[in-house]
């Protein structure tokens, strides 16, 4: 049995403000430590519940944020960018049986802990079928399309409430509370490791592979400026449908997601510095 764990590093534990995740920060040296304990929690957990093997993909910001050498030695870890399905890239290689999301938060235009969808601002709302759709959604969608279900959800309160909407059957843990944006009700990292480490070990029984799911889906963006909703739609495709917001079809969420890339990385590079 094989878990592929997608680490994103907003949802870990003790993790509140910008700074605690931007490489390269005080802060955000401090912090890897949490989010690496997280992660190995998560996947010393799954072992325990008969995984045979842990595939861990890095899926925040450079995919470069995780202390290898502090995960067990049973853990393989995929780190950098420039990966085919991004967050859950090994999703679709034939052999992962269940997939959790740890670390993870929710989406732009909702309440949580550092709330957002793939970028950190600029994107104000992300619609699938018209559900308003965090990164959890996104992603269980394209591993559904691989017929891997979502096992494990963690992240804040917020996070885990999400889940119920795309992965009812998970396994979730609250490693904080959310009180605003940039403030939470955090547990020490040995309280949360034992948590997530016990959740993971129970969410294995839920680890099997099941039928695929593939289907199109109506995929809509809003931004907070107008020449951003302009900029996307150089992605073929993307058609605007008001000042600030554009949508386009995937046949499936392969091309779905890929196509989500896009959009963001072109938008990502026409932020002004300054009025965005």
């Amino acid at each position: 049995m094989k878990i592929l764990i997608s680490a994103d590093m907003e949802g870990a534990t003790g993790v509140t403000c910008p700074a605690d995740v931007l490489p390269g920060t005080p802060q955000w040296e401090r912090c890897r430590t949490m989010f690496t304990g997280d992660v190995d929690a998560a996947a010393t957990g799954f072992l325990a519940g008969g995984a045979d093997e842990v595939l861990v993909n890095e899926a925040h910001w450079t995919m470069r944020n995780l202390l290898l050498e502090q995960l067990d030695n049973r853990v393989r870890m995929l780190t950098g960018r420039h990966k085919d399905l991004s967050m859950v890239e090994g999703v679709q290689r034939g052999d992962v049986d269940g997939v959790a999301f740890v670390g993870y938060h929710t989406g732009a235009g909702t309440e949580g802990v550092l709330a957002h969808t793939y970028l950190a601002n600029s994107v104000t709302g992300v619609w699938v079928d018209g559900t308003l759709a965090s990164e959890g959604l996104l992603n269980a969608l394209v591993a559904a399309e691989y017929g891997v279900p979502v096992v494990l959800v963690t992240g804040d309160d917020r996070t885990c409430e999400d889940a119920k909407g795309y992965a009812p059957h998970a396994h979730t843990v609250a490693v904080k509370e959310y009180v605003s944006r940039y403030a939470a009700i955090c547990r020490t990292p040995e309280r949360t490791a034992a948590d997530v480490h016990a959740a993971a070990a129970a969410a294995t029984a839920l680890a099997r592979r099941v039928e695929p799911v593939s289907e199109s889906h109506e995929i809509a963006l809003e931004f907070d400026a107008e020449h951003l909703a302009g900029a996307a739609t150089l992605v073929p495709g993307v058609r605007r449908t008001g000042e600030c917001r554009v949508a386009y079809t995937a046949p499936d969420m392969y091309r779905g997601i890929r196509c989500f890339k896009a959009v963001t990385t072109i938008v990502s590079a026409a932020v002004e510095e300054t009025y965005g």
